[in-house]
């Protein structure tokens, strides 16, 4: 649907722009799938040790990747709303690369040095002048199968949205 259409049947309350926003599938894909990510973190918590931890909510690292879940939804759907062979879609493509390289990666490798760095501060006599360091993060990255689970989850989310989209607009 272009511009001109979308904007003939925005609500009249909203602005053509804000009633477009919540019709662009590639977006709610992406974010729908951060969502489902990050949720789906919080219930694997309650499930394992029977506590809610809502810092998982935002929080990074874990299974499934939600970085990889929402990069993979938004290729996806720019891939089904604007053709697999458009210039945008292989933009995506590659951040999205780039995105899971760089979690089971860089971050990952970055979260097993705090824990290093982290247990040496811990072990060091009181006096020290480091011995009150505040610990480092160490959930930083991901292993390989959360970031293919943070794939697939983006790639069924996306999958999902667009047989949603063209049902509605038929």
């Amino acid at each position: 649907m272009d511009d001109a259409a979308v904007s003939s049947t925005a609500s009249p309350s909203l602005p053509a722009s804000y009633s477009s926003i919540f019709q662009n599938y590639p977006l709610i894909s992406a974010l729908f799938a951060f969502a489902v990510a990050q949720s789906t973190k919080c219930l694997t918590i309650w499930y394992k040790e029977r506590r809610w931890d809502a810092k998982q909510l935002i929080g990074s690292g874990g299974m499934p990747s939600s970085h990889s879940a929402t990069v993979t939804a938004l290729a996806i759907a720019i891939g089904f709303k604007d053709g697999f062979g458009s210039s945008l879609f292989a933009t995506a493509l590659i951040l999205a690369s780039v995105v899971m390289y760089d979690a089971s990666g860089v971050r990952l490798h970055a979260g097993r040095q705090a824990e290093v760095l982290n247990q040496i501060v811990y072990e060091l006599p009181e006096e020290h002048p480091l011995a009150d360091t505040r610990p480092l993060r160490e959930l930083l990255g991901h292993t390989p199968p959360q970031v293919v689970a943070g794939a697939v989850l983006g790639f069924i989310i996306a999958s999902t949205g667009h047989l949603i989209d063209r049902a509605i607009s038929l």
